[in-house]
């Protein structure tokens, strides 16, 4: 079942089941004051016949005229002795005066049903000289009052049926006015899915409610995230191509050097041979780091340690000093240490790429400043190299950007290392910038939230 027909089928149900409950409400409030009503009418009656009767002494009970004064259509009127006789009545309505006449010595009214006919009654006791002489009856048919409930309940029968056409192409036109932009979507993907090309969804302010415009802006956003990852990943695979196309055709020409006089002459063999395993080598370095770059594509890619960052720099600048014999200096405001969350291999794979960076294109000390506040925690790699030009910055994390080629053939970089710093520090919830000057050097500013 669609999404359309559930909504529809809710609503209605739910505004018929309210339209029930709400007429039988009004249907049951109407008999109760309406019926309240007569009884007040018929109580007001009894009691001015009464006072009648007590104001004149002498008439007797059995005058016929009596009660000529507090007759109306469709009632009987009854003074009863205490033997149970009718001493005066007065009334033509045959279904009320077949009514089985008693004498009662207390208050007594109510409702009964007389040949399917609601019949109010109401009985008062008779005193003279303080003594119950006889009951006071009123019977009266509610003809009328039925007749008003029945007009009553056919203008909510009426009503309510067209409420409920009303709500039923009411909703219909809501819903799939509601549904429309998702059916766009669905159509949307399904174009998407057929012809291979990404495509967003066109948003009419006028039209949209304020949730579905959020909907169709993160449906957007996801599709332009997917086309930059297409786009992005075309743009890998074509640098890769070209990456792995210079060293292949070295070691395809040196091949064929060696076919054709690798055996005769040594000195041809030798320097193919070096050249093939140079390349190859050359190759591997490639791949290791195009594999580090996919995996550090996954959502899952890092774990959370817990560990002295100051004295994580501190073994990572001991060992490329041995290792370069070059100086690198650590700075840390807080001799005790500056604890930190994160995965501790990709933050140490992380320093040896900035210093790495800082080695190759730089020949002065470098300095690594480690300083924290009470939500941060901020890392300064500096140098005094060559520098890099400002309009170049922007594309430094970008996947096998180099800012000169000659400088990478003499370094033996491919360009990867600060896309992988970069995906790092992203997935610690972090910053990276970048400050160069041409000249004077380079200073990349990490900063890392505190958990």
């Amino acid at each position: 079942m669609t999404l359309r027909k559930r909504f529809t089928l809710f609503t209605i149900f739910w505004f018929i089941f309210i339209l029930i409950l709400f007429n039988i409400f009004v249907y049951f409030f109407v008999i109760r004051i309406s019926t309240g009503s007569e009884e007040q009418l018929i109580a007001n009656k009894v009691n001015l016949i009464i006072e009648h009767i007590r104001s004149e002494p002498e008439r007797p009970l059995k005058d016929p005229a009596l009660l000529v004064d507090f007759y109306n259509v469709n009632e009987v009127i009854r003074i009863i002795d205490r033997g149970g006789n009718i001493v005066n009545q007065i009334g033509t309505d045959e279904d009320l005066l077949e009514r089985e006449t008693t004498f009662s010595a207390t208050h007594q009214s109510g409702l009964t049903s007389i040949r399917g006919m609601r019949v109010m009654y109401m009985k008062v006791p008779l005193l003279r000289e303080y003594e119950i002489i006889g009951t006071v009856e009123v019977l009266r048919k509610l003809t009328s009052l039925d007749r008003y409930l029945q007009v009553l309940v056919g203008a909510l029968t009426v009503t309510s049926l067209g409420a409920v056409l009303f709500a039923i192409f009411g909703t219909y036109w809501f819903t799939l006015r509601l549904t429309a932009p998702i059916q766009t979507m669905v159509q949307t993907m399904r174009e998407i899915e057929r012809s291979g090309k990404l495509r967003p969804i066109e948003l009419k302010d006028k039209e949209e409610s304020a949730e579905l415009q959020q909907l169709i802006r993160a449906f957007n956003q996801m599709i332009e995230r997917l086309d930059r990852r297409m786009d992005g990943q075309r743009q890998f695979v074509a640098d890769a191509s070209h990456e792995l196309k210079t060293p292949l055709t070295v070691i395809s020409s040196y091949a064929g050097m060696l076919k054709r006089w690798g055996r005769e002459d040594s000195a041809i063999r030798d320097e193919a041979i070096e050249a093939i395993a140079k390349e190859s080598e050359r190759m591997q370095n490639l791949i290791k780091s195009m594999l580090t770059l996919t995996e550090a594509e996954q959502e899952v890619w890092a774990r959370e340690d817990e560990f002295d960052l100051v004295q994580l720099i501190d073994e990572i600048a001991s060992m490329l000093h041995k290792t370069f014999n070059r100086i690198i200096r650590v700075h840390a405001y807080d001799e005790s240490g500056i604890p930190m969350k994160g995965d501790r291999d990709k933050i140490s794979q992380l320093m040896v790429i900035l210093i790495d960076n800082a080695i190759k294109y730089s020949k002065d000390a470098i300095d690594i400043t480690v300083s924290q506040s009470r939500n941060m925690i901020r890392v300064l790699v500096s140098d005094k190299g060559i520098g890099i030009p400002e309009e170049e910055i922007p594309n430094l994390f970008d996947r096998f950007y180099r800012v000169d080629g000659a400088r990478q053939r003499e370094t033996g970089g491919f360009g990867l290392g600060l896309s992988i710093a970069k995906r790092i520090v992203d997935l610690h919830e972090g910053t990276i910038d970048v400050f160069s000057k041409v000249g004077v050097g380079t200073t990349i500013a990490l900063q890392f939230p505190k958990k």
